[in-house]
């Protein structure tokens, strides 16, 4: 058997995954490597820190996915093109594997060294591991505001920074403001005036990727929830007590949360192929230049949009829109014939902005507030797998809308390292889990 595989489970992997699974000619088998056995919906993050959904319902097993490809869950740590051939680390050990035709769809990667301190004292926002972290560290912080008796103390810890104006800061900053409005009434030696939420922003406005018509709208919906909107302000370092503007103002913060900065998988760099801003060149159908048999999409390519000549955007309605060209390319290049060129019109741009709150721009028509977040829910709904799976959330989601935002702090500790004073004071090794998360009330 011949082997058409996929390094990646994001949703270019996925997508590209259901595009060919069943519709390859006979003799070909279609592989799918990714490190994780499910995708991430990597926009329902910030509703994942604000516990607006449960963490589950922002992932998508691939397995229930599949109808006749093969999956295995391991991390690929070398790339042959010449002999066709990938090596992963599996469950089960080494796993040498050829392939005929091999597409990368594996991602990128936060980079939190784009500022001094950033490493260190900055949350990065990339996975459903650091949404969960985020939420848990934000319960922590309020909790321990009721403990403390010092004022600058206080407001310290009750001031949460988001570096970056895109989609990811703004959902990021909406999603708290409202979950720290919601669960402030079961602190009650805690004041509403020692919970704030700044976003600094580089540029002149938020969400400069879509209308400036909608990011006013962002702007204003913040703003008016009593986020702290900072545009044209740029962190010039991040430190243990907060973080250091370039026009020398200092700002007191005990959570640095960090929505900017990519870097490239490091598969990438191994196997010496080129780059540009850290992503794969690829050419207009998405194969790579002189590597036969490789194609990469999503947001480790830099794909030309040959509808306008532009790069296309990291985002999930490219990334899916790729996925769609490749599969008809790779679907052609088997059956001997002519290979198209990726092209594609935006459908427009969503983005939650908290609990029932959105912008979207969809065919030039600018909507927002709760229609646009109905909308925003639509849309990534419609992209879960199977039918069940989207009943299912689908009530979970409804159910929800309705009830406020729970304040548990699940932990997971095992028995054997709970104490004779019956608990684990291990916050950190707890915090730091994946498998920390919040759930949402009924």
């Amino acid at each position: 058997m011949k082997t058409i595989a996929i390094v990646g489970g994001g949703f270019a992997g996925t997508t590209l995954l259901r595009a060919l699974d069943g519709r390859l000619p006979a003799g070909y088998e279609l592989l799918l490597v990714s490190e994780e056995s499910y995708t991430t919906f990597n926009p329902m993050l910030a509703e994942a820190v604000g516990a607006s959904v449960f963490p589950e319902q922002v992932v998508a097993p691939i397995r229930q996915m599949i109808r006749s490809a093969r999956f295995v869950m391991g991390r690929v740590t070398a790339v042959d093109p010449v002999r066709r051939t990938l090596r992963c680390e599996t469950l089960a050990g080494t796993l040498d594997q050829r392939f005929e035709h091999l597409v990368l769809a594996f991602g990128n990667r936060a980079q939190l060294d784009l500022l001094p301190g950033l490493a260190k004292h900055g949350l990065a926002l990339k996975t459903v591991g650091d949404a969960m972290h985020i939420r848990n560290m934000v319960l922590r912080r309020v909790a321990r505001i009721e403990l403390e008796s010092d004022v600058a103390v206080r407001a310290r810890l009750g001031h949460f920074i988001v570096i970056g104006g895109g989609f990811s800061g703004v959902e990021t900053a909406g999603e708290l403001v409202d979950c720290l409005a919601s669960i402030r009434r079961y602190y009650p030696r805690v004041a509403a005036r020692e919970l704030k939420v700044t976003i600094l922003q580089d540029r002149p406005r938020l969400l400069v990727e879509i209308s400036e018509r909608l990011g006013h709208a962002a702007h204003t919906s913040l703003a008016a929830r009593g986020v702290d909107v900072r545009t044209n302000a740029r962190a010039r370092a991040v430190g243990e007590r907060g973080v250091m503007l370039a026009n020398g103002e200092f700002l007191a913060a005990a959570t640095v949360i960090c929505t900017i900065g990519t870097r490239p998988n490091a598969l990438i760099e191994r196997m010496l192929l080129q780059t540009e801003r850290g992503r794969v060149v690829v050419n207009p159908d998405l194969s790579i230049a002189d590597v036969p048999g490789l194609w990469a999409i999503g947001d480790c390519a830099l794909v030309t949009n040959a509808r306008d000549g532009k790069p296309a955007p990291t985002t999930a309605q490219f990334a899916v829109r790729e996925a769609k060209c490749a599969a008809g390319n790779l679907l052609a290049t088997l059956a001997g014939r002519p290979t198209r060129a990726f092209s594609y019109r935006p459908r427009g741009a969503m983005a939650a902005i908290g609990r029932r709150k959105g912008v979207a721009d969809v065919f030039g028509v600018p909507l927002s507030g709760l229609p646009a977040w109905l909308l925003w829910r639509a849309y990534y709904l419609s992209q879960m797998p199977t039918l069940g799976r989207k009943v299912r959330i689908f009530v979970e989601w409804t159910w929800g809308m309705f009830f406020p935002n729970d304040i548990t702090h699940l932990r997971f500790t095992r028995s054997h390292e709970q104490d004779d004073a019956g608990g684990s004071n291990d916050n950190r090794r707890a915090d730091a889990s994946p498998l920390a998360k919040v759930v949402n009330s009924n």
